[in-house]
């Protein structure tokens, strides 16, 4: 038998390596002059391959299409990804969130481990070539057509092109083509895992913030909420808990806007209750009671946040601590638990870590991941409607989808 994969990425890569494994005749193609492009930045280069929690918490990372990878994921769950490395030689280390890295910290490590198995299990790998399309005839796929109008034969494709985002590395969208001409529904690609883009920033950028609770509030109501670190940009926020939101919030976003009134809300003191909080503010203030607002609050934040926390509670900064009334302190109490800052929109989808959206799940089947419109036509990882917050989930998902396509041959 013979079988062609379409992508030299994580899911590409595994799915390659795991069918030649099984003694299938494989062949993998991919556009750039190397594999794992994409997964060479990845976790800023160190490579977060999957996250090492029960599968009950893993499932509750997956922002779209959980239920279609059950199969999968219970077919190979975090546990078989790092027994698959560690197998093949690469040492890996698990760290705060059960994120799983190679302990050398270099993404390269987990790039060459691929490599090698494919060449261990003698797969023919085909860089600098652009595959133009899939070759169907009657209902079934009989192979590829690559740029120099070559149809390249085999008796089942597997599409493993991943989505939109970083298209520097490769990912321009090919296999959302490829699946729209065939006769399938494509979920309109949206950015995940990016920054979210605020209205004011009030000359914040650079500054990070730890142990915070950001929340996304539409019209009032409170959506989601994150806890952990964040951090402020020029234009924006971004950091892992905001990137989270941002996937949970992309499908009220399209054409480049939201379909309400969207705000970021941060809780500073999450540890504290209101009431606590209030004690503590009356403490400060009694202690320094001739000092200016402005000069107490650093003692609970950044000093960056000071003026904009005071805007937001409507006081003055250069209001001393002894002329602040209860209604006032309940005020500032309330900006300290709910510093609000405008949405207007989330960055560039070039921008994401992954992509939401992509080949509806509806026609594919999750238990061999091949297309339910054509024959022998399979897609895999990223190239699906299928995304999950940041922490290794979205890899583990790519390695999921190809050890179920490769365990039905």
């Amino acid at each position: 038998m013979k079988v062609i994969v379409v992508g030299g990425g994580a899911s590409g890569m595994m799915c390659a390596a795991l069918l030649a494994q099984n003694g299938v005749d494989v062949t993998l193609i991919e556009k750039n002059e190397r594999l794992g492009k994409k997964l060479f930045i990845t976790g800023k280069g160190r490579c977060n391959l999957t996250n090492n929690c029960e599968l009950q918490d893993f499932f509750a990372n997956v922002v779209t299409n959980g239920k279609f990878m059950t199969s999968a994921l219970y077919g190979f769950s975090p546990k078989d990804t790092i027994e698959f490395f560690e197998n093949n030689g690469v040492k890996l280390k698990t760290e705060r969130g059960n994120r799983v890295f190679p302990q050398s910290d270099k993404s390269s490590d987990i790039i060459k481990c691929l490599e090698k198995a494919l060449r261990t299990y003698g797969v023919e790998v085909r860089l600098n070539t652009l595959v133009k399309g899939v070759c169907v005839d009657g209902g079934g796929v009989y192979g590829v057509k690559i740029d120099t109008d070559e149809e390249i034969l085999a008796d089942k494709v597997v599409v493993a092109t991943g989505g939109i985002s970083y298209q520097a590395t490769g990912s321009t969208g090919d296999g959302y083509k490829w699946a729209k001409a065939l006769g399938h529904n494509v979920i309109e690609p949206r950015p995940a895992l990016v920054p979210i883009l605020l209205k004011e920033q009030y000359g914040l950028q650079g500054l990070s913030l730890k142990n915070v609770s950001a929340s996304v509030v539409r019209d009032g109501k409170e959506l989601f909420s994150q806890f952990g670190e964040m951090l402020f940009t020029h234009n924006g926020a971004s950091g892992p808990i905001i990137l989270s939101l941002s996937s949970l919030i992309n499908k009220h976003y399209s054409a480049g806007k939201f379909d309400a009134k969207y705000s970021l809300c941060i809780d500073l003191k999450p540890a504290l209750s209101m009431d606590t909080l209030q004690n503590r503010l009356i403490r400060e203030f009694s202690q320094r009671s001739n000092v200016e607002l402005k000069n107490i609050l650093p003692a609970l934040m950044p000093k960056s946040l000071v003026s904009v926390v005071i805007k937001q509670s409507g006081l003055n900064e250069k209001q001393v601590a002894n002329g602040v009334t209860k209604e006032q302190r309940e005020k500032l109490a309330y900006a300290i638990k709910n510093l609000t800052f405008l949405i207007v929109g989330l960055e560039n989808i070039n921008a994401g870590i992954i992509t939401s959206g992509g080949v509806d799940c509806k026609q594919v089947n999750p238990k061999d991941m091949m297309s339910k419109l054509i024959t022998n036509l399979y897609f895999i990882g990223e190239v699906l409607d299928i995304d999950a917050l940041t922490g290794g989930f979205n890899l583990q998902l790519a390695f999921s989808c190809a050890h179920q396509m490769s365990k039905s041959v």
